[in-house]
């Protein structure tokens, strides 16, 4: 080859690679080795401006890079099929964009609570986050976290309900009735505090947040206007609260106190904390990638893969109007958010430290991917797949997959937040993932309630470590939730356990409102509050092959008695020691049931609702079914493993090897999806506590 010729062939490799830098110069810089650009957005669109004839890498060197608005991706900046834009990290060095601004200059005020001076640029928009060293912290709540308030009587008044007002929305007053100690307490907030404290109403599966507008302390009664309640779900007696963010509840490590009009940060450092060398940081963004199409010329933006980086530290801001009750926060965006988009793939990745959720394919996305991704300290969801909306049928996102990510402490803000949520979506794959430490569900499939026709078809949630949910905050709630038309749907070889609500709920697998042809097999689910398996109403959907052991209240349950066959109960183990084998109204369910083992190490004498076992099986139920020992190694020890399979035999149950669902990889990235042990530790003590109480299924 000649020099010219070699020559050549090195300017054109050279073009297909663009640098990024903390020390570049989007200015200056034109993008290569030597002369790097400082930002992601300034790289993005350099790179728009080359031939598109073969993968263009955009390498982005080891360093902190701070967001001042999200970086865009649009149709005039994406790659394309044949060419994409691969974004990855350039060496060893971790590569972070971090959208907060960073101060410090604590001094001590009195009494352990130290203060600070907020710049101006992050005053003047305030911050509802918070963070220290790479860890959230939270603002002053009443009571501290993991407590709640009780509700003496709520009254509604609704103003107008004619939606022709200027909001569109109902107009309502609420009227809280408080008990008297934490009414006079609240009594001492200044009115300048009334309007950045936020009060928190955990009611069935939301949580409502609002701002307080009037308190008559002396007569115990809180004032707030709202849009008014759903009638299935309205804030009542039986609703806990707390109030977050403000002074008088700033008594604990950790805690902190934004007083916006005089500009001071108050906090409460950790034992190890120096007030000369502290530092925190505060969100100036509430969104580190905006991946968006343009739907009016059917342009799709994506073809971008990033790699191996990292997006921490965003935010977000509370409306005036507060926060409406919304399952799932189906609303409340992420911090990574695609709308008509193909081929977006965040790959080996992290998104920590948010306050809105993870990552969001919302309208018309598809072929795009979370893989092995690290996403925790959320806001509120971790993947979201779909909108809340029905699509007309070409804008229905679709071929999405999260596998071999880590999901974990969500909810933050919005406590009834999921791990993974699928609205009106079809074809996706939710894989070998670890879901955990969320208040509400794991998974959730599916976004219509009842037989109405669905979007939302053969999405498979299969091979997931899902565990640790609900912590007794919210109700209604599972480890897989599905509702709707669903035909070929899966949920096949997950690990579900420790999920434990706060009143009703708590299920391991729940088939909700009109779940229709769905096959859960392979799972297996245990230490579950309410029961392993549970279905409202739904049709045809087939539970077979998996192990139901060790749920704390009830194994089965069924709550909706239908003319057609709601589900078929065949070739599966139930084992338990505690609890009853069979709850809400497992008896009356028209479901085919068989070849099935039951054990309760108690005693052999069964019964389904008081319906003795003989009984049962003259009636069409279970008739080849046994009850026998299935014969764990150490079922104690939540060690389901087969010492022999004469039993499992006797039903055609096949033995599966369930220490294939979760994460797979290195040592290490397995590592990083165990909990703390103190987490779990708690976890356990909650359900222990909360037992001893005895407080009510209803």
């Amino acid at each position: 080859m000649s020099a010219a010729l070699s020559l050549c062939a090195f300017a054109a490799a050279a073009s297909d690679v663009v640098y990024v830098s903390p020390s570049g110069d989007d200015r200056g810089g034109d993008g290569s080795a030597a002369k790097p650009f400082v930002s992601l957005q300034r790289a993005l669109d350099h790179a728009a401006t080359l031939p598109k004839s073969d993968t263009l890498y955009i390498k982005v060197r080891g360093g902190e890079y701070r967001l001042t608005e999200p970086v865009r991706v649009t149709p005039d900046n994406s790659g394309t099929a044949s060419a994409p834009v691969v974004v990855m990290r350039d060496g060893a060095e971790p590569a972070v964009f971090r959208g907060s601004a960073t101060f410090g200059g604590f001094e001590p005020c009195g009494e352990g609570v130290w203060r600070a001076r907020v710049p101006f640029e992050c005053r003047r928009a305030g911050f509802e986050q918070m963070y220290v060293g790479g860890e959230r912290r939270f603002r002053a709540q009443l009571p501290d976290r993991g407590e709640f308030l009780d509700i003496n009587k709520v009254e509604e008044f609704v103003i107008d309900s004619s939606a022709t007002n200027r909001t569109g929305k109902n107009w309502a007053v609420l009227k809280v009735t408080l008990g008297k100690e934490i009414a006079l307490r609240l009594g001492r907030m200044s009115r300048g505090e009334w309007n950045d404290a936020i009060f928190d109403f955990y009611h069935k599966w939301d949580v409502t947040r609002l701002r307080l507008h009037y308190l008559d302390a002396e007569q115990g009664e809180a004032y707030f206007v709202e849009d008014g309640m759903a009638q299935w779900n309205p804030i009542d007696v039986k609703s806990k609260f707390v109030v977050e963010n403000c002074y008088a509840a700033l008594d604990s490590a950790g805690e902190w106190y934004l007083d916006r009009d005089a500009g001071w940060l108050y906090y409460i450092p950790m034992p190890d904390e120096n007030p000369e060398t502290l530092e925190v940081s505060v969100p100036v963004v509430d969104k580190f990638l905006v991946i968006a199409g343009d739907e009016a010329s059917g342009r799709r933006a994506g073809h971008v893969i990033f790699r191996d980086l990292s997006f921490r530290e965003a935010g977000y801001w509370t409306p005036a109007a507060g926060n409406a009750a919304a399952q799932a926060a189906a609303p409340v965006e992420a911090a990574v958010m695609a709308d008509f988009a193909e081929g977006v793939v965040l790959e080996r990745c992290e998104v920590a430290h948010t306050g809105l959720g993870g990552v969001w394919f919302r309208r018309g996305c598809r072929e795009s991917s979370v893989l092995q991704c690290h996403l925790h300290d959320l806001g509120a969801n971790g993947v979201k797949i779909g909108q809340p909306e029905m699509p007309e049928p070409d804008m229905v996102t679709n071929r999405i997959t999260v596998d071999n990510s880590i999901i974990q402490h969500g909810g933050c803000v919005f406590p009834c937040a999921v791990g993974v949520v699928i609205f009106h979506a079809s074809d996706n794959n939710v894989t070998h993932n670890d879901i955990a430490d969320f208040r509400y569900s794991g998974v959730s499939v599916g976004w219509v309630w009842g037989y109405a026709e669905s979007p939302a078809k053969r999405n498979h949630i299969d091979y997931n470590h899902i565990h640790h949910l609900g912590w007794g905050e919210l109700s209604d709630m599972g480890g897989v939730y599905t509702l709707g038309l669903s035909e070929g749907t899966t949920v096949n070889g997950n690990v579900v356990h420790h999920i434990y609500s706060r009143y009703y709920g708590g299920w391991g697998l729940y088939t909700d409102e009109g779940s229709t042809g769905i096959t859960l097999r392979d799972n297996l689910v245990y230490a579950c509050k309410s029961a392993g398996f549970h279905q409202h109403y739904g049709k045809d959907n087939i539970i077979c092959n998996n192990i139901f052991a060790c749920q704390i209240r009830a194994q089965l349950e069924a709550t909706r008695q239908e003319e057609h066959l709601s589900f078929t109960f065949r070739n599966n183990i139930v084992y338990f020691g505690g609890g009853d084998l069979a709850g809400v109204n497992w008896k009356g369910a028209n479901m085919l049931s068989d070849n099935n083992c039951f054990w309760d190490t108690r005693s052999t004498d069964l019964s389904f609702q008081g319906v003795p076992m003989a009984e049962w099986k003259a009636a069409g139920k279970d008739v080849h079914s046994v009850v026998a020992d299935p014969g764990f190694v150490d079922a104690a020890r939540f060690d389901f493993r087969l010492r022999n399979r004469r039993v499992a035999r006797k039903i055609g149950f096949e033995p599966f090897d369930y220490s294939q669902a979760g994460v797979y990889g290195s040592e290490e990235w397995r590592g990083k999806a165990r909990l703390d042990p103190a987490l779990e530790e708690a976890f356990d003590r909650l359900v222990e506590q909360t037992e001893a109480l005895g407080i009510s299924q209803w």
